[in-house]
């Protein structure tokens, strides 16, 4: 190897950086020639490649690039929105992907709706269980009972005869023992004339 007289290490170290920004120029040069490369968002990128490639079939293989590096799409009116597919729900994003903050509030919006999704399976479970229930329940009031029950008195012998007639026995002063005797008087009456006519 050649020696540098008087600061040998001072040139080498100099000599070095110089190839190291030549390499980054080459570097910043190679990519500048890729219009997707500097693209700021998802549309932008579709743009340049399909103004790169104007064939149909050379169309399609920049397409997952571009999906690759951009999660975002752009709105109408300004801003960004990501599309979730496992919620099938659109986030409102700052730029063209979503930051770490706009990551994590998306996650706890998923968790959310995992959430919901188990309570609306358990509570369809539980409506099922229900519904099932009802049903054996209508499926037996349905079945035949049987032969009627007959009820007999223990003694039939000892039953006493009741006396149609309650106004003899009736002393208490209640409207139902008063009628009873207003309709005996009123009876007798008539069949008291129906007997004097000749």
């Amino acid at each position: 190897m050649y020696r540098f007289p008087d600061g040998g290490a001072k040139t080498r170290l100099v000599a070095s950086i110089a190839l190291a920004l030549l390499a980054l120029v080459g570097l910043w040069l190679g990519f500048r020639g890729s219009p997707s490369q500097l693209a700021r968002d998802f549309e932008e990128c579709v743009e340049q490649a399909q103004a790169k490639s104007p064939s149909n079939d050379e169309r399609d293989v920049p397409m997952p690039n571009c999906n690759a590096r951009f999660a975002g799409r752009r709105k109408a009116g300004g801003g960004y929105t990501y599309y979730d597919f496992m919620q099938d729900r659109h986030f409102d994003i700052a730029g063209p992907n979503p930051t770490a903050e706009e990551r994590k509030r998306i996650d706890r919006e998923y968790m959310g709706f995992l959430d919901a999704q188990r309570r609306e399976a358990v509570s369809a479970e539980l409506a099922k269980r229900q519904n099932e229930q009802l049903q054996a329940a209508l499926e037996n009031a349905r079945q035949p009972a049987g032969p009627p029950m007959v009820l007999t008195p223990k003694n039939p012998a000892t039953k006493r005869q009741v006396d149609r007639s309650k106004s003899a026995r009736c002393e208490d002063l209640s409207l139902t023992c008063s009628w009873a005797k207003f309709s005996a008087v009123v009876k007798n009456a008539f069949a008291s004339s129906s007997k004097t006519k000749p």
